[in-house]
């Protein structure tokens, strides 16, 4: 059986509901980072026993929250020993906007597993790109290195689109199938 650990931050509730997401499709343990940008011990032991470990933050002014950044410092004591080598990784985000740079967190959550020495899996969803997709249609937001999803920054954490949970679910699907090919 593989362990399968979500980390993130949610600053406002909406990442937290994707986090859900990921996670329900992976069948995986939820590791909040709390408002500090802590992580308890036995949360710290969650991630080193995990045989994969996704990575989520909002993405706010063009990267991760910097409580996810304080985490991610946290975890050179990980890179110094290598604890997370080989481990499968991947990540996801959060914006306002459709756009909204979320490709630069992406792109973070990449370096920062590659750093770890991971294996990163993409979503392995094609983007819904014709004319007749709609909003809530899987991988709307179009990403192929991680799940991406859009809340307008007047919407609530009740009010997340469908479509992005689901192209979230269906991420932390494809990485729990990945993981248990390479155990």
């Amino acid at each position: 059986m593989t362990k399968i650990a979500v980390v993130f931050h949610s600053g406002y509730g909406h990442t937290v509901k994707q986090a859900e997401a990921v996670a329900k499709g992976a069948n995986a343990t939820l590791v909040a980072i709390d408002a500090e940008g802590n992580l308890t011990d036995a949360q710290w032991v969650t991630l080193n026993e995990a045989d994969a470990i996704v990575f989520g933050s909002p993405t706010y002014m063009g990267t991760v929250s910097w409580q996810f950044k304080k985490f991610a410092d946290a975890s050179s004591k990980q890179w110094f020993s290598q604890q997370w080598k080989d481990k499968v990784f991947g990540g996801f985000t959060n914006s306002a906007t459709m756009n909204g740079d979320k490709h630069s967190t992406l792109h973070y959550f990449f370096t920062l597993a590659m750093q770890h020495n991971g294996i990163w899996v993409g979503t392995g969803l094609m983007p819904s790109n014709s004319k007749a997709a709609k909003r809530d249609d899987i991988n709307y937001v179009g990403s192929s290195a991680g799940a991406m999803m859009q809340t307008p920054s007047d919407a609530s954490a009740d009010e997340v689109n469908a479509g992005d949970l689901e192209t979230a679910r269906l991420y932390g699907q494809r990485i729990a199938e990945i993981t248990r090919r390479l155990k």
